[in-house]
């Protein structure tokens, strides 16, 4: 079975080509230049030419804050193109697995995590166009897609918190980083794996579709992400010093409360993402010896 891998100039998209070509399978990876998800004559070219089994639709529009003022092109990426991809799977008997998010929730929750069937609400244009792809894709392929959200994401390849965490860390005596936001810090390379484990299951097993949220287990705040990046970068984790979203205005509001409930993984024969902090222990050498090339 041939792969194809869309937006895998991204972090997780390079991520989930490196994890499938780990594992020995036949995978096509297409960055923007190679395809462009909301033309429908290159979709069709891309699908006559690899033939692929399963999709992993990982290009998106991830600009947050440009999205409140360009919502329309962020809708053509992320509503109208999971939805041509989505038809062509059908037309090719392949299924789809279309990465979303956790802005597609209010983020207003205070306690319990989102559970993969909790009602969307998104408060901003992202999360909006978000949902839009994640409905299409279903709506199309009731059968053979699943939508894996996550959130926090950081990893080798490209711009992240973490990253910034650690560059920052040898330019500043201190930082100032916000403390009532809370989520679940993800690392790609757990996301490519677990993608890799959906599209291995049988394509009849009904477990193996739906909703799903891969983000790493336990939570934090931006603020203790933070610390724990500056302890393990051998950092005294008291140099990040601890404030509120007050003191950063942006375009789009970011959820004060994301974190994901993971029971679907379970229900699939799969165990949910590992511990945040375990993941960052592993990944921080990996970032920082990139950041060092």
């Amino acid at each position: 079975m041939r792969w194809l891998v869309t937006g895998a100039g991204g972090m997780l998209g390079r991520d989930t080509v490196e994890e499938l070509l780990r594992r020995g399978e036949d995978v096509a990876g297409l960055d923007r230049a190679a395809l462009d998800i909301t033309d429908a004559d290159a979709v069709r070219r891309a699908f006559e030419e690899h033939r692929p089994g399963i999709v992993v639709n990982c290009a998106a529009y991830t600009a947050v804050d440009d999205a409140e003022t360009d919502e329309a092109r962020a809708l053509a990426v992320n509503g109208d193109g999971p939805r041509l991809l989505a038809r062509a799977c059908a037309g090719h008997g392949a299924r789809l697995i279309q990465v979303s998010t956790d802005y597609v929730f209010s983020g207003e929750a205070r306690v319990t995590p989102y559970a993969e069937d909790h009602p969307p609400a998104p408060r901003i244009a992202y999360g909006r166009t978000k949902l839009a792809g994640e409905r299409a894709v279903l709506e199309e392929l009731p059968d053979a897609a699943v939508v894996v959200r996550t959130a926090w994401l950081y990893g080798v390849h490209g711009r992240s918190f973490v990253r910034t965490m650690l560059e920052l860390e040898g330019r500043r005596d201190t930082l100032d980083v916000v403390d009532d936001q809370r989520g679940q810090p993800t690392w790609s390379a757990d996301v490519a794996a677990r993608i890799a484990d959906l599209g291995a299951r049988p394509s009849r097993d009904a477990a193996a579709h739906g909703i799903f949220h891969a983000t790493g287990s336990g939570e934090a705040s931006w603020y203790e992400l933070a610390r724990e990046v500056f302890r393990l970068a051998g950092a005294d984790p008291d140099r990040v010093r601890p404030t509120d979203s007050r003191a950063f205005t942006r375009p789009a509001p970011r959820p004060a409360y994301s974190a994901l409930g993971h029971d679907r993984w379970r229900e699939a024969g799969l165990e949910p993402l590992r511990h945040w902090r375990s993941a960052l222990h592993e990944a921080l050498p990996h970032i920082r010896k990139e950041i060092a090339q």
